[in-house]
């Protein structure tokens, strides 16, 4: 009787196991309906942010210009101070890190709230860049920056014969 005990928690176990990744497969599947009919909607991915580590990070745009590389992050909730950028073989990295801690005492009643947030973003540039000259700015939560390119690797059109 006991070894009936102790396979039927077995099952419950596979059970929910199963179950688990049953709704996985389910997320998945309603995910590529929904991209294939709205392909260029983004709330199409909706549903597995709860399974990917990228619903933190930041949305950036990068956009190859003729002389520069221009790069635009959303980063709310940070300070200009939270910021760090580098530029490395051709690669930006972007840093954020900020925390925040509240402490309230009345009486015999303490609260204490610490809040801590980081995030990391890297990505390969389309072209060499300049990185002594780089403008940046940083406004309500959105990092700019104008990346000038080398000369090597700025844009030039070619004429077919």
């Amino acid at each position: 009787m006991a070894n009936k005990n102790i396979s039927k928690n077995q099952n419950e176990v596979g059970d929910s196991y199963l179950s688990s990744l049953r709704d996985l497969e389910h997320k998945v599947e309603h995910m590529f309906q929904n991209m294939w009919h709205k392909p260029l909607k983004q709330d199409s991915l909706q549903g597995l942010s709860a399974f990917s580590p990228f619903d933190k990070l930041p949305r950036i745009d990068v956009v190859d210009r003729d002389k520069e590389v221009y790069v635009e992050a959303e980063l709310p909730g940070f300070d200009k101070e939270d910021l760090d950028i580098s530029i490395a073989n051709n690669k930006l990295v972007i840093k954020a890190k900020s925390s925040h801690e509240e402490k309230e005492e009345k009486g015999d009643y303490l609260k204490q709230e610490i809040s801590r947030s980081e995030i990391c973003r890297s990505l390969l540039l389309p072209a060499d860049v300049e990185d002594e000259n780089v403008k940046t700015s940083f406004k309500k939560g959105v990092l700019k920056l104008t990346l000038p390119k080398q000369k090597k690797s700025q844009r030039k059109k070619i004429e077919v014969e």
